[in-house]
């Protein structure tokens, strides 16, 4: 490794694994406990942000793993210049998230601003990789359903508590597999969180820069742009199909003209009015689950998906629901035997399929004319190999099956 002395701002054009960064900006003191980093040590810490030490690269940035003196490992985010904000506002959103402490959150360690117009954040290391690499990833053991419904709960946990027990609420506006992280005992970490509101225009949660991804983000935001709670919760209930069924949300073709919500509809619909259940859970599975139990999470699926945002349930309500505390019918607003699951009140769905089509075309054009780099599709923690490319088995593959804990194939571990 090289020393201090060698790690001059002037060495780290570094090629074609991250942006040249501005010379250090000296520590600035500010009113909370994370640490300020200087640019110095965190290149020490991750190699000079070394090809070796990249996790991955999507919409806000690049991810480095890295090692401070101490031994404590670090995911460094180098967060891309263009946002709008200005070193003040950096700082006041900087100092919003280190407020934050769950322990389905992936906690801020620190931050570092480099030359006052680069901002790196520092992140707690997870060690198991993504949810994405590990339901989707080649050659992974089927995750079994005692573990996808541990993560559900994790993960609908973390989200109620920024969107209600923060203060500021704060909005997600990716959630979506891969920012869904898993630690040694396969409890989930929400990552990312916070990073909407660096963006122009973050006090009213309305942005030029495209903030989801499609396939999971909700129908109102291709139209206007605007995060609420609301569309974290559809993109919730994106997540929570992916996992009821094994299936990814994008194809990857680009050629599916239905949506995989459409697709899922009247599936969802089925299930809650007479519990047939073929067609629509994973086939890996081979029914080793409690029916009850997914019966659940297809209920929260089916609310959180409504096409409808004021029809959407709290994160708060899907946690009870998860955990058996509320009426699957009062969550789903229907009597038994008829269910609603399409949220217009009659047999077809009030999100058709010339409704999906416009907004995909409205998405992809927000986000060529704003960000060319960004892929809706990408990952900031899937860019190498190591690092979970899911060019995901069929869901008629039995790779194995992996039960509630360390799968025997993780990959090696990554940060937010």
């Amino acid at each position: 490794m090289m020393n201090d002395s060698q790690l001059s701002a002037a060495n780290y054009s570094s090629g074609p694994q991250a942006p040249a960064l501005p010379p250090p900006h000296p520590s600035i003191a500010l009113g909370f406990s994370k640490s300020t980093f200087t640019y110095e040590e965190l290149a020490a810490a991750t190699s000079g942000f070394s090809q070796a030490n990249l996790l991955g690269q999507g919409g806000f940035g690049f991810v480095h793993k890295g090692v401070l003196p101490n031994g404590k490992e670090i995911a460094v985010k180098s967060l891309k210049s263009g946002s709008g904000l200005g070193e003040r506002e950096f700082l006041a959103e900087v100092e919003i998230i280190s407020r934050v402490h769950h322990r389905h959150l992936v906690s801020l360690v620190g931050y570092c601003i480099a030359g006052g117009e680069r901002w790196l954040l520092v992140y707690e290391f997870i060690p198991s990789g993504t949810l994405e690499f590990h339901l989707h990833g080649k050659g992974q053991p089927t995750m079994d359903f005692p573990t996808r419904l541990n993560i559900s709960l994790g993960s609908a946990r973390g989200l109620a508590y920024i969107h209600e027990d923060c203060h500021p609420r704060i909005i997600h506006g990716d959630i979506k597999a891969a920012n869904i992280l898993v630690d040694c005992s396969f409890e989930a970490k929400v990552s990312d969180f916070g990073l909407a509101a660096l963006s122009e225009d973050s006090y009213t949660h309305a942005s030029t820069r495209v903030m989801g991804t499609f396939g999971y983000s909700a129908p109102e935001y291709a139209s206007s742009g605007k995060l609420t709670e609301k569309s974290d919760v559809f993109s919730f209930g994106v997540m929570l199909l992916e996992l009821i069924t094994g299936r990814h949300p994008i194809d990857p073709s680009g050629e599916e003209e239905e949506s995989f919500v459409d697709w899922a509809r009247p599936l969802l619909t089925r299930v809650l009015d007479g519990g047939n259940m073929e067609g629509l859970v994973d086939p890996r599975l081979a029914n080793n689950f409690n029916p009850q139990e997914m019966t659940r999470l297809v209920a929260c699926a089916a609310a959180s998906i409504r096409h409808s945002a004021k029809r959407r349930p709290k994160m708060s309500q899907i946690v009870r629901a998860l955990e058996g505390d509320v009426s699957l019918h009062d969550l789903n607003e229907t009597k038994p035997g008829n269910s609603s699951v399409l949220g217009s009140g009659s047999g077809s769905s009030d999100y058709d399929t010339i409704s999906h089509n416009n907004d995909k075309q409205k998405f992809r054009r927000r986000e060529f004319m704003n960000s060319p780099e960004i892929n809706a599709s990408s990952s900031e923690y899937g860019a190498t190999d190591d690092y979970g490319n899911v060019d995901s088995a069929s869901s008629g593959e039995s790779p194995g099956s992996m039960k509630s804990g360390i799968g025997k194939n993780s990959p090696q571990s990554r940060g937010p």
